[in-house]
C-alpha cells in the first residue's frame, strides 16, 4: 500500500535557504552573494548573529542582481535601477489603491431647492 504524504508549501518571502543553496539557486558564488549584502543589495535574514538565510524572493532578486550585473552595469547602477523598481511598483500599488477607493464611493451632490428671496 502506497503511503500517502502530505504536500506543503513555504511562502516566497520566508527565509529557507542556507547561502550556498541560494548561491546555487541563484548561478551565484557564495562569496558574490556577501559581496551584494555588503553592498546592501540583498539583505537576507540573519539567524544566530551570523548565518544568512534567503528566502525564494531574494533568489529572484539575487538572479536579476546577476542579470545587471552580466549586462554589464556596476553595483551603484544597480542598485539604483533595484530602487527605481521599487519605487514603481509602489506608485502602482498606490494607484491600485486610488481606483478602488475612487470606484467604491458614489459622487453624491446634494442641491436643496433654493429659496426665493421675497423682496
Amino acid at each position: 500500500m502506497a503511503e500517502q504524504r502530505e504536500s506543503f508549501s513555504v511562502a516566497s518571502d520566508a527565509p529557507v535557504y542556507a547561502i550556498s543553496i541560494a548561491a546555487e539557486l541563484a548561478g551565484l558564488h557564495p562569496q558574490t552573494l556577501r559581496q551584494y549584502d555588503r553592498a546592501g543589495l540583498i539583505s537576507p535574514t540573519r539567524v544566530g548573529g551570523r548565518n544568512r538565510l534567503y528566502s525564494g524572493q531574494d533568489i529572484v532578486r539575487l538572479r536579476e542582481i546577476a542579470q545587471l550585473s552580466a549586462e554589464g552595469l556596476p553595483l551603484e547602477g544597480i542598485r539604483r535601477v533595484l530602487a527605481l523598481e521599487e519605487e514603481v511598483r509602489e506608485l502602482r500599488r498606490r494607484l491600485e489603491e486610488f481606483r478602488a477607493d475612487a470606484s467604491s464611493r458614489a459622487l453624491v451632490v446634494w442641491q436643496p431647492h433654493r429659496r426665493q428671496r421675497r423682496r
